[in-house]
């Protein structure tokens, strides 16, 4: 019977090399655009999109992620290369956190927070699943600003309609 943890692994590595095409596409000269107002710029979304991972290490490793005592500074990836040098490097730090845990730890309790306030109350086992929640999310919301820009998107489970 495979662990939760090798479980983990495997889906860390299959939504890494999804999440990787998506970024390898990010356009340098488009890093400050943005669809509306209200939403992020694709540096900003594309820099998520690429520490999401970071979650997973915060996840399994600690038992509080608390911004207002330890605010958090986002990476400063200005070209598509510095965007997949940083996924890469948070991919292997997600990596190392699972080699480094076992099943025993995932029950206990994990908090994001600032200071007082409470944002998010989960299990350890939780918080990978959020992680992999929020890089769906933000890998579509960069899909949709990717194909507004007239750039083709692959599709990642399957074929999306600009490679049928």
């Amino acid at each position: 019977m495979i662990s939760f943890i090798e479980a983990f692994k495997k889906e860390l590595e299959a939504e890494a090399i999804q999440t990787r095409r998506m970024l390898e596409i990010v356009p340098t000269d488009k890093m400050d655009w943005r669809p509306h107002p209200k939403s992020m710029n694709i540096k900003t979304l594309a820099t998520h999109l690429a520490e999401i991972p970071l979650m997973i290490v915060m996840g399994l490793k600690h038992d509080k992620w608390d911004f207002g005592n330890s605010p958090y500074k986002a990476a400063n990836c200005n070209n598509t290369e510095e965007l997949l040098a940083c996924f890469d490097d948070c991919i292997a730090e997600a990596r190392i956190a699972l080699d480094e845990s076992t099943d025993d730890i995932l029950q206990n309790p994990w908090v994001m927070c600032s200071g007082d306030q409470v944002w998010l109350t989960l299990e350890k086992w939780e918080t990978f699943r959020h992680a992999m929640g929020q890089n769906a999310h933000h890998r579509a919301q960069l899909q949709v600003c990717l194909r507004l820009l007239g750039i083709p998107v692959p599709g990642p489970y399957g074929p999306s309609a600009d490679e049928m």
